[in-house]
């Protein structure tokens, strides 16, 4: 064995007191405990191992163990797992993740279409619009717009229905699929006529 398997296989660094996880204070109860022939802890340890408010023990020995006489505090009732804010999103499953994928890509590929569509129409651009520089200006403005429509649509979508049902989401994805089509890579292509 390598050194180097050694040391990935060692147990070193265990004794450092920043990673103490409250191990010995289970040591000393193991040690004051002693256990019967069925397994149960002592009497004596018995005031030693108490359950926290709002916790009931079930199982062999459950009888043996007491309870916290605390008064059980409102967090515990309604249990540490329980959402902090009420009206929080629910994690999206697996189905819903690999769609709102494809669906990303789709507008990605749409960015695109946009882009060497909108250039593929400048060669055209002087039989659609008068030849001035405002014509030229507004037709740049449009075709960043129109390149940047997909991602805007995708995020705002995304971010808007956060809270809303799985469903919704699609929809509107769905909707800007079929809206924001890049028509003149589709009519032209990108290589052209």
């Amino acid at each position: 064995m390598t050194p180097r398997e050694r040391d990935a296989l060692s147990w070193d660094g265990d004794d450092d007191p920043t990673l103490d996880t409250g191990s010995s204070a289970d040591d000393s109860v193991g040690e004051d405990a002693s256990a019967d022939d069925d397994g149960r802890i002592a009497a004596g340890a018995e005031s030693s191992t108490g359950l926290p408010a709002g916790y009931t023990a079930v199982g062999r020995g459950a009888d043996d163990i007491s309870r916290s006489d605390a008064e059980p505090d409102e967090d515990a009732a309604e249990g540490e797992d329980a959402p902090a804010d009420a009206d929080q999103a629910q994690p999206m499953g697996n189905a819903a993740l690999i769609a709102l994928g494809v669906l990303g890509g789709v507008y990605l590929l749409y960015t695109i279409g946009w882009i060497v569509g909108g250039l593929r129409l400048q060669d055209v651009i002087p039989f659609l619009l008068p030849e001035t520089a405002v014509a030229r200006v507004a037709y740049a403005f449009a075709l960043w717009i129109a390149v940047a429509a997909p991602a805007i649509w995708f995020s705002a979508t995304v971010l808007l229905t956060r809270r809303s049902r799985s469903w919704v989401r699609f929809v509107w994805l769905a909707a800007g699929v079929v809206l924001l089509i890049p028509w003149p890579f589709a009519m032209i292509g990108a290589i052209g006529q």
